[in-house]
């Protein structure tokens, strides 16, 4: 059953295919493309049709068509990288699609400088396109976990350097373990999100220090490139990053991280080395 649309119930999680009686298929993916529809169907959903064993989570964005990604979007993430924070248009670069992973498993080290970086990330529901900031909540699916792994010695290497490649290693892109609607949430745009190294807190912030808030980078983004259902957009992450220690600490075989946003649950994922 892993790979398959699961709706999370107070009673449980449901297959949605079974318990949709075939309505909606089993590929998450391609329930964005009839967003509303399924959100309908979800409000009153009978979980009990569906209670089928389901297996480990996977990515609840499996194949996303756009992946952007922002940066220096917290002031003390800036401050700790000793650049400017992006005041003006967000700082956008992308995440390419085949480094979308599940929000557990092994994470392949590609060098002996791969960095952490907890992410919230708004996944897009309806199609946007030049859409006004306080409209963009209606365009957002919902919110899920990122975790924005950087290879920095890719990632700085010329001039300019290589952010998108840094960035985009097989598994460097992964999302879950749910994505949650915004009306679940006292306040969308004011979460906890947390990363563990080993058991120790590297990483610690609120959402609401974005300097760039979910509703304006979709409508920036939204401004020039159309987005479409199932887009994701990686938020920035705050302070505590690898890079910005004296000395800089980087991920080594056999850590174990641990990335948390309260509302929307936890990734664990274990770093193993790349196969000779």
């Amino acid at each position: 059953m892993a790979g398959r649309a699961v709706l999370e119930t107070l009673d449980g999680r449901a297959d949605v295919a079974t318990a949709s009686l075939g309505r909606f298929g089993p590929d998450p993916q391609s329930l964005f493309g009839e967003w509303d529809a399924f959100r309908a169907w979800a409000e009153t959903a009978r979980p009990d049709r569906g209670r089928e064993p389901v297996g480990p989570l996977l990515s609840p964005v499996p194949r996303p068509s756009q992946v952007f990604a922002v940066g220096l979007n917290y002031h003390s993430h800036a401050e700790e990288t000793g650049l400017a924070a992006a005041t003006g248009r967000p700082l956008t670069f992308t995440k390419f699609p085949s480094s979308i992973a599940g929000p557990g498993g092994d994470l392949v080290l590609s060098g002996d400088q791969v960095d952490w970086e907890v992410e919230l990330v708004a996944v897009v529901g309806r199609p946007a396109h030049r859409v006004a900031p306080e409209k963009a909540w209606d365009h957002i699916a919902g919110l899920t976990v990122g975790q924005d792994f950087s290879d920095r010695a890719v990632q700085m290497e010329g001039s300019p350097p290589q952010f998108s490649l840094g960035k985009s290693f097989p598994g460097y892109g992964p999302l879950g373990p749910a994505l949650v609607t915004a009306d679940e949430f006292d306040d969308p745009d004011d979460l906890r999100l947390t990363c563990q190294v080993n058991g120790e807190t590297v990483q610690e912030g609120r959402t609401r220090l974005m300097i760039h808030p979910v509703a304006r980078l979709v409508s920036a983004l939204s401004w020039i490139c159309p987005l479409s259902p199932g887009d994701v957009i990686f938020t920035g992450t705050p302070d505590g990053v690898g890079m910005g220690r004296k000395p800089p600490r980087y991920l080594k075989p056999g850590d174990t991280v641990v990335t948390t946003i309260e509302g929307i649950g936890t990734m664990t994922h274990r770093c193993v080395e790349e196969a000779e």
